[in-house]
């Protein structure tokens, strides 16, 4: 059995094809800088079956947003294919492409993004409306409880903390029943108490959901959590391994936290 087999054989099911959420085959990514082409991201290959945590690793200009970017189609690579539930998006419009983004991408961003003239509740419920989703309201509710912030819903993001605001940021991301989840640096901006409390919260609201999720950060600690780790290097992938953490230590960990998250 080859290395990628190898690393897909946790996720498959017997007899069956595996599923990928997510394929990049052979991405480049190149911009003209001055007179000269710069090379963002080289001839980037990987395989994510529906249902993985990923940490997208790599030191500062390795590529990392970008290839996120590229993922969620707000960009297009210079070559290469990426597929996202099984439909290539390289060629297809923008009008598809947002239809694809809408129904199937969460999105969490470092700098949280909400609409600031909107309350945390509000921020939740318009990509429902958007959609024309049925229970848009209830849903909503329901996701602002999921992140602890129940009584809050009618505060604006103004009137929020740091943490308050990605914790909506994150039940927005989750409103139209996404399969999959960009990351990108979500604790980037908090304390390390709320960047922890951020962290449990998506990979919890993962576990329960299924949502494939994809975290770029700069934090081991964090990237050791996840299923398997893509290392980029100068905008290539350097490494590409499935993550094994000492099962006491993993038991020990999923004992501390606890099984409702409340967060300050």
């Amino acid at each position: 059995m080859g290395p990628v087999s190898r690393k897909l054989e946790p996720y498959l099911t017997v007899g069956l094809p595996p599923v990928f959420m997510i394929k990049l085959s052979n991405v480049t990514k190149t911009v003209r800088s001055g007179t000269e082409d710069l090379t963002i991201l080289s001839d980037v290959s990987a395989d994510i079956p529906e249902g993985q945590f990923i940490a997208l690793t790599g030191a500062s200009g390795s590529g990392k947003s970008t290839l996120l970017g590229l993922i969620a189609g707000l960009d297009a690579p210079s070559s290469g294919e990426i597929f996202i539930d099984g439909d290539e998006i390289t060629k297809m419009s923008e009008d598809r492409l947002a239809d694809i983004r809408s129904r199937k991408i969460g999105f969490v961003f470092q700098s949280f993004h909400l609409i600031p003239s909107l309350t945390a509740y509000e921020n939740v419920l318009i990509p429902m409306e958007i959609l024309g989703l049925r229970g848009a309201r209830e849903r909503a509710e329901q996701l602002l409880i999921d992140v602890g912030l129940n009584d809050r819903g009618h505060h604006y993001p103004a009137e929020l903390s740091g943490g308050e605001q990605q914790r909506v940021a994150i039940a927005r991301a989750f409103a139209n029943e996404p399969k999959i989840l960009l990351a990108d640096e979500p604790t980037g901006n908090l304390d390390s108490k709320n960047g922890q409390h951020i962290f449990e919260l998506m990979t919890d609201l993962h576990g329960r959901r299924g949502v494939t999720l994809v975290l770029v950060t700069h934090d081991a600690d964090l990237a050791s959590y996840a299923q398997r780790q893509i290392i980029l290097r100068d905008g290539s992938v350097a490494s590409d391994e499935l993550n094994h953490r000492d099962p006491e230590v993993q038991r020990e960990s999923e004992e501390r936290q606890p099984t409702e998250i409340v967060m300050n």
